[in-house]
This record gives C-alpha cells, structure tokens and sequence, in this order.
C-alpha cells in the first residue's frame, strides 16, 4: 500500500488524518518534535492491527534541516499540517513565523529531492481574510493583508507568509522536481479529540462550559469539524480536481455569542449567551490570554464564499451546531474523570 507522510502528528489535524488513513489501509509516516508523544499516538490509534508495521515515527524540527529527507523518502503523497497555532499574541512574533515559513520550505525541498507525488498543505483562512479595513465575503483570490498597519495576528501573519511562500517555491521547481500541490484553508476547526491534548480551539469551548468567560466577545469566524478537514486533505491528495487550488473548507460562520447560545441550549447552563462589550474585552485580555489575539478583530465579519469546496468535495459537512456539541460531551466527561 502507499505510504502518506503526515507532518505534526501530535497535533488536532493531523491526528484526525492519520487515523483515516490508517483507516483506509495506507501505511503512515507522521513526524513528531519528541518522543515522548510516540505513545500517546499509539494510544490514540490502537483500534488498527498492525499498528507497528503501519504506523511510523520520525523526530523532526521545522527549525532544523536534519531528518526531513529521511522522513519524506519512500513516501507518495505529504500532508504538511505542521504548524504552531497559538490565540495568544507572543512578545516575538518569530515564535510562530519562522516555525511556519521556514518549515514549510524544508519539507516542501525535501519533497522536490525525493519524487513525492503530491503535497497537501494545511494552511488556514487566516492567510485569506485578515487585515483588511472592510468585510466582504472572501474567497480563494484573497490574501490577508501582512502590512505593517493591518493589525493582523501573528498567527494569520505567520499562515499568510508560509503559504506564500509555498507558492513561490513551487514556480522555482524544474519540471523534474515538481510534485502535485492543493492548499487547504480551514476556518475555525473544532470537534472530537483523539487524545487528552485539548488543543487551542476546543479551549475556547472548555471556556465557555466551564463558565470562565462572563459573556462572549464580539468576534465573528467559520466553523468547520475536525473531521471534515481531514477527510479534505485526504480526498485533495486522491483527486487531480484539487491541484494547484486552495480550497477554503468552512460550514457555517457565526458570532462567537451564538456558540455559547448553541451549548446554553444544549444543556451546558454555564456558557454565556450575553456578549460583551468591547471595552471589557479588551481590559480582560490583560489576563486572559487567549483575548489577546482577538481584540484587532472585535465586530468585523469573517464571511467566506464555498462554492469551490462544494463543487469538489463530494460530501455533506458535519454541521458546526454538531461539532461543538460533541466537542462540549467530550470535554464534560474528560473533566469527570
């Protein structure tokens, strides 16, 4: 069977990839920072036989040229999901940029020196729709605005450039060394975990049901399940239909207030179902830092066009209501434990 290497295999997205693939019968390559996680993903996938025969380990750093080739040799396709994702806004925005541009070009010049067949590239909506002064409704033509003034994120800056420069590394490739390319660009992934890692975006639902937060900021963006984004790179690896696209994968935008809303009425009384006034967001960033990154976007609307998902993914999205349902039963019976 052929072999898929998955980049950051500890992480929500990519957890969720290898275990379709292994699902489906490939043979799975993930790289890892430490080795100390190597049990937790086993952990997470013991449901497959022949898991040590299936399911491969290589210790990689996105700030370090050494292991990539060999973690990219005998694989045909490369999903590259690895990337630092943090809501938080960093002293250095370094922290999270050189992660995501320079790894993304070691793996992408590892992938031109080993005849790989395609790179699926985990990119984000955060390279599409931020740091623009007005809303509209963004599609894949769009880039967010990395200019000094923009006040965009760190993260959404770090996204933009990476995918940029993706980009521009394939036009440098001879047609000896190219390799098939999709960029997927999810919204706002949320969902069932694979191990007890809570991971950034369903900390904000452990927020919410926990009643840590008084009221919901006024911040608008996508939602999308977990397991839909996997099974979007795992279809874009299979399909010609999806080369040289991004794909903007999104089921529904929302205010956050309307996610408390939806897990009020679920059964979850602590979430609120008030939001709060933007004066008070800002004031609670000082010590909430999961605020910090959301202060430059309060009210501004995140709207994306989904046609070109429609017209190349041959299924219906788990709905955003379901994702964070689950995600909050999920989250409830772990703090039972």
């Amino acid at each position: 069977m052929e072999k898929v290497l998955v980049t950051g295999g500890s992480g929500f997205i990519a957890l969720h990839c290898i275990d379709q693939l292994l699902e489906k019968g490939y043979v799975v390559r993930t790289t890892i920072r430490s080795e100390s996680r190597i049990d937790e993903i086993k952990k997470a996938m013991n449901q497959y036989p022949n898991l040590d025969q299936n399911l491969e380990f290589h210790t990689c750093d996105l700030l370090e040229d050494s292991g990539w080739d060999e973690a990219v040799n005998g694989c045909e396709y490369v999903l590259h999901v690895a990337s630092p994702f943090i809501l938080e806004v960093p002293s250095d925005e370094d922290v999270l940029i050189r992660p995501a541009v320079d790894g993304t070009l070691r793996v992408l010049d590892a992938c031109s020196r080993n005849n790989v067949k395609k790179v699926v590239l985990t990119s984000s909506v955060a390279a599409v729709a931020y740091g623009h002064e007005k809303s509209k409704i963004y599609d894949e033509s769009d880039w967010s605005n990395t200019g000094e003034n923009s006040g965009i994120t760190p993260y959404a800056k770090s996204k933009t450039l990476a995918e940029k420069a993706a980009w521009d590394f394939l036009d440098t490739l001879s047609s000896d060394k190219r390799f098939d390319f999709t960029v997927i660009n999810p919204v706002g992934v949320f969902g069932p975990m694979l191990t007890s890692d809570i991971g950034t975006s369903n900390s904000l639902v452990s927020k919410l049901i926990n009643g840590e937060l008084p009221a919901c900021p006024a911040t608008h963006m996508g939602y999308v399940d977990v397991r839909d984004v996997a099974k979007a790179h795992i279809f874009s690896m299979l399909n010609e239909s999806t080369n040289n696209k991004r794909i903007i994968v999104s089921e529904s935008e929302m205010f956050f207030v309307d996610v408390g809303r939806i897990l009020n009425d679920a059964g979850f009384k602590k979430s609120p179902t008030k939001q709060m006034p933007n004066w008070l967001v800002k004031i609670l960033a000082i010590f909430v830092k999961e605020l910090s990154g959301v202060t430059k976007s309060l009210g501004k609307r995140v709207d994306t066009d989904k046609s070109r998902a429609k017209s190349l993914f041959d299924w219906d999205y788990i709905s955003a209501k379901d994702s964070i349902v689950d995600t909050a039963n999920q989250l409830s019976a772990m703090d039972k434990k």
